[in-house]
């Protein structure tokens, strides 16, 4: 079972978007901001991250450059997360260190098989 770390502030979407990880064979652990994400990751172990852009205390794009810059992280797939879908926010999130991105409101279709291809699911 893959292990998928949601970073989502809001929590509406939070449980939405976990409710149908879970129900598709995920194991689904959450953090609400970026501080948390951080903490998160080496506790969790994820095999794929979901990265809401747009976070308190510390946003997305900051999160992935850390993982990103990281030895111990580096490998983990991320998925930036956001409302903004103009071509230069898409550039961000892969400068940052995404490996893919996704707009809200999530096509969950869409999101899907962009998360098994990553982790060679798909």
């Amino acid at each position: 079972m893959s292990r998928i770390l949601l970073v989502e502030d809001n929590e509406m979407n939070r449980d939405a978007l976990s409710r149908r990880l879970i129900r598709r064979g995920y194991e689904v652990t959450m953090a609400v901001d970026g501080e948390d994400a951080l903490r998160r990751v080496p506790l969790d172990g994820p095999d794929l991250i979901l990265m809401d852009m747009s976070l308190p205390l510390l946003d997305g794009w900051e999160v992935t450059r850390r993982l990103k810059g990281d030895d111990a992280t580096r490998a983990i797939p991320i998925i930036a997360l956001t409302a903004h879908a103009t071509p230069s926010d898409l550039r961000r999130a892969l400068d940052a260190g995404c490996d893919d991105y996704d707009t809200k409101p999530i096509d969950f279709v869409r999101l899907l098989g962009k998360i098994e291809k990553l982790l060679g699911s798909g």
